[in-house]
């Protein structure tokens, strides 16, 4: 009797490789030899995803596999991170120039842009795309998202870069597999996945079949040790997770006493009624340590109205910016030209390398667990050398809502090891 595992192997669509064979020699020197082995293979795949913890260097990576991988290819990435891959890409002697389209981007190179002008570039005059933060396809909306997979569905190399994704995470998952070329996304559903009144979930027997399936265009590291290789020189600094629940007198509507946060109504009231005492405990941490950079997370705009203007000098980066107004004021706070930035997740948690912060603080908590563990890799990441404190600050009552970004962080873990060890399984790019 054929097993179901047999039957997907019949099923799955072998992924051919789209690249060029290249010596790990050719890689700059710069990189790590177990980043060199994975540029090497990357452009041989030609169309692959680099899923690595933050911290590990895919900046230099999808540079070198940018210069290797056509004469002339795009590397797309939020607005500010643009800044900082041209930084970069300087320390490689490699040329990224930022452009805004084909009028500003005339002949061969390394060519940067940000995702809101990336089809302002004729896909038949590239060779190769990289998708930076990969995971704005599925942040983005439907409209957005499908733009970008049918512009650049004809560039014959692409590159989807991102933190590692959870295998349960449907829509970055199917995304990637659809941009880069491997499966659409029906199918990737129909081979993999099951839908019931819970929405889609990966099928339980497909698990296994599925991740062998990725390995043989994405690889999932946390460390470089889950390629065999040391991890000398990435040891992070310890973080402290440090809550501060305030005792706030507010009842939420419907009950007699405060007992839960009443849905979604109730916790918006309560947010908007507990925000003079979350906005005072926050700026008085920071007031505390007067010598310290720090980055204050908001929710709501007048979280970050209020705590502007109870630090003198700190800066609100907000959404009616415009791009280039929030890309400058994050490369100031790099440069320590700004002490206390303050911003939403929504806004500066993807991208952005701030590790010479070691302390920032959340004035509310949502329930995405990928914003806030993003927000917390801006500084808690591969080359920082201090202690990192992070402080969530909320209500007796929001207690709640950070035990259940906890668990959403444990079921990640959890995820994420089954991947990397399935894909160290695959094995191609173990250390020899």
């Amino acid at each position: 009797m054929t097993t179901y595992a047999e039957f997907l192997a019949r099923k799955q669509r072998q992924v051919r490789p789209a690249g060029r064979p290249v010596a790990e020699a050719e890689v700059h020197p710069m990189l790590h030899p177990w980043q060199r082995r994975i540029v090497a293979w990357a452009v041989q795949i030609g169309r692959a995803a680099l899923w690595e913890d933050t911290g590990l260097g895919k900046t230099f990576q999808q540079i070198e596999w940018a210069r290797l991988s056509g004469d002339r290819s795009l590397i797309i990435a939020p607005l500010a991170v643009c800044h900082q891959t041209a930084r970069e890409a300087a320390k490689l002697g490699v040329t990224a120039r930022y452009a805004r389209g084909d009028e500003d981007a005339a002949g061969p190179g390394v060519w940067v842009t940000n995702y809101e002008m990336a089809t302002h570039f004729d896909p038949d005059g590239l060779d190769a795309v990289v998708l930076d933060e990969a995971s704005i396809l599925k942040q983005s909306d439907g409209k957005t998202r499908t733009a970008l997979i049918e512009h650049f569905a004809t560039v014959p190399r692409r590159l989807c870069c991102t933190a590692t994704p959870a295998p349960n995470d449907i829509e970055e998952l199917t995304s990637q597999a659809e941009f880069l070329g491997v499966m659409p996304r029906t199918e990737m559903l129909a081979s993999y996945f099951v839908h019931d009144q819970d929405g889609w979930r990966l099928k339980g027997h497909a698990r296994r079949p599925m991740f062998r399936w990725m390995a043989s265009w994405a690889v999932a590291i946390r460390r470089p040790s889950d390629l065999g290789y040391t991890d000398d020189g990435y040891d992070l600094p310890g973080l402290d997770i440090e809550p501060h629940l305030l005792a706030v007198n507010v009842v939420p509507d419907g009950q007699l006493f405060a007992t839960d946060l009443g849905g979604v109504t109730g916790r918006a009231s309560i947010r908007r009624a507990t925000l003079d005492a979350r906005c005072a405990k926050t700026a008085a941490l920071a007031a505390a340590e007067p010598g310290e950079p720090w980055i204050i997370w908001c929710a709501l705009n007048d979280e970050a109205n209020r705590i502007a203007s109870l630090i003198p000098g700190a800066v609100n980066v907000h959404g009616s910016l415009t791009p280039e107004e929030k890309a400058q004021a994050f490369l100031d706070f790099a440069d320590g030209r700004i002490r206390v930035l303050i911003t939403k997740t929504s806004i500066a948690s993807f991208g952005m390398n701030w590790q010479h912060c070691a302390r920032m603080a959340f004035c509310g908590l949502g329930d995405s667990y990928e914003q806030y563990y993003q927000a917390i890799r801006r500084c808690h990441r591969y080359g920082q050398n201090r202690r990192v404190h992070a402080h969530v600050i909320l209500s007796q009552l929001e207690g709640q809502i950070a035990e259940n970004v906890a668990r959403k962080e444990r079921q990640a873990a959890e995820l994420t090891a089954e991947l990397v060890c399935e894909m160290q399984a695959a094995g191609e790019l173990k250390a020899a």
